[in-house]
C-alpha cells in the first residue's frame, strides 16, 4: 500500500514538472512569434525605404537628365529618358506606400509599432506631387538648347 502511495506522489510529482516544463516551451514559442512579428515589421520597413531611395534616384536623375545629356543626345531623347525616370520615380513612391500599407495576411502582434499609413501617404503623396512638377518642368519648362 505504501509503494502504490509513493509511486503516486512521484506521478503527481512528474505531472507538475511536466506542466510547468510545458508553460515554460508555450511562453518560449510565444516570444518566438512575438520577436518574429517584430522582424517582419523591420523587414517592410527596409523594402519601404529601398523604395523611397529608389524613387529618388530615379527623380534626381529624370530632373538632371536635361543638364548631362544637353548637347550628347538628341532634345527629344532628352526628354523621353528624363519623363520615363520621372514617372517610374512616382511609380516608386506609390508601390512603396501599397507595399507597406497592404501588407496581406496581418502578422502576429508585433512589439514594435508600425509607421502610421496617413504619414506615408501623406509624404509620398508630396513626393508624387514633386515627380509630377519635374516631369511638368522637363515638358514645358525652357526649350532645349537655349
Amino acid at each position: 500500500m505504501e509503494q502504490a502511495t509513493g509511486s503516486e506522489r512521484r506521478t503527481e510529482q512528474a505531472a507538475e514538472r511536466t506542466a510547468a516544463a510545458a508553460q515554460v516551451t508555450k511562453d518560449s514559442a510565444d516570444r518566438r512569434t512575438e520577436l518574429a512579428a517584430d522582424r517582419t515589421v523591420f523587414a517592410a520597413e527596409r523594402t519601404y525605404a529601398a523604395w523611397m531611395r529608389t524613387g529618388l534616384v530615379a527623380l534626381a536623375s529624370g530632373i538632371g537628365a536635361r543638364k548631362l545629356l544637353e548637347g550628347v543626345v538628341p532634345g527629344w531623347m532628352i526628354v523621353g529618358f528624363g519623363t520615363i525616370l520621372v514617372l517610374f520615380s512616382a511609380f516608386c513612391f506609390v508601390a512603396g506606400v501599397w507595399r507597406q500599407v497592404f501588407v496581406g495576411a496581418p502578422p502576429p502582434r508585433p512589439d514594435v509599432p508600425r509607421l502610421p499609413p496617413a504619414i506615408l501617404v501623406a509624404v509620398n503623396g508630396f513626393l508624387a506631387l514633386v515627380a509630377l512638377a519635374a516631369l511638368l518642368s522637363l515638358w514645358f519648362g525652357r526649350a532645349l538648347g537655349a
